[in-house]
């Protein structure tokens, strides 16, 4: 069966209208679907999740998403639709590693990294994980757990940091890997910043079986967090949602819906038997 992983995005009640907002910046973006809790689109081959969560958590820079545009027009236009209302972060400019490149975090919080480079996927958009602080080491760490967690796995690139940096030896600078078809981005930085990971960002794994939930659960939050509802923290303090992939069949049946609601509100890991004799 193909797993299918996706983020998360956090949302203060206004998902839908980010989600709407979204659809008009992104040319190749569609809305999936759409409820009081949570809204659904596609960017860029990449599946959205965003969810109506209140204020308890926030989106931060340690989690944004790289943006590979095909031309300077692609990346002039998102750069000036992005911006408005947000902050950039990193002025739409030449760099040492890029010659169009662009950091904006948008107006409700998401931060994206625009880049004019090619990537020979159909996912166009790839989520980063910045390791920042007492974790800009670790990026070797999280790399060698998420590969041998998810099968099957590929390394795509390793850049390591150079001796004048002073990072412990084999510190990774960037790192990019794929995950079960799933491209992902790892980077850290040697400068203070004063931000985590958090759950505002998270990733959603959708499982097909019980033991796959298991699996997950066990593997990803070994020596992290357990939450409540299928979330966990793993080691490194990523955010990470274990689901039932027959999750949004079972709520969205007008009988059975309300009662699979509040069967998992009391569960921390999914049980499937128990929702379907919900």
């Amino acid at each position: 069966m193909k797993r299918t992983i996706y983020p998360c995005l956090w949302f203060n009640n206004n998902a839908a209208e980010a989600a709407n907002f979204y659809c008009n910046v992104f040319d190749d973006a569609k809305l999936l679907d759409s409820n009081a809790i949570v809204s659904r689109i596609e960017i860029g081959g990449m599946t959205f999740m965003m969810l109506n969560g209140g204020p308890k958590y926030v989106m931060t820079p340690a989690i944004s998403y790289f943006v590979y545009c095909d031309g300077e027009h692609k990346i002039e236009r998102l750069y000036d639709l992005l911006k408005e209302g947000g902050k950039v972060m990193m002025p739409l400019d030449k760099y040492d590693w890029s010659p169009r490149y662009a950091w904006i975090e948008d107006r409700f919080g998401v931060n994206w990294q625009l880049d004019v480079e090619a990537i020979n996927s159909p996912q166009k958009i790839v989520p980063n994980l910045l390791f920042v602080n007492s974790k800009n080491s670790w990026v070797h760490a999280a790399r060698e757990k998420y590969t041998s967690v998810f099968k099957p796995s590929m390394l795509l690139m390793d850049m390591a940091y150079p001796p004048q940096a002073g990072m412990p030896d084999g510190s990774l600078l960037f790192a990019q890997f794929k995950l079960n078809g799933f491209i992902m981005n790892a980077m850290s930085s040697t400068l203070q910043h004063d931000y985590d990971f958090s759950p505002g960002n998270s990733f959603v794994v959708e499982c097909d079986s019980q033991e796959e939930i298991d699996y997950f659960w066990e593997t990803l939050g070994k020596n992290g967090r357990y939450d409540m509802c299928g979330w966990l923290a793993d080691e490194f303090g990523v955010s990470w949602q274990i689901v039932p992939s027959m999750l949004p069949q079972l709520m969205s049946d007008p009988e059975k819906g309300p009662r699979v609601i509040q069967a998992f509100l009391k569960m921390q890991k999914f049980d499937i038997q128990t929702l379907l004799g919900a």
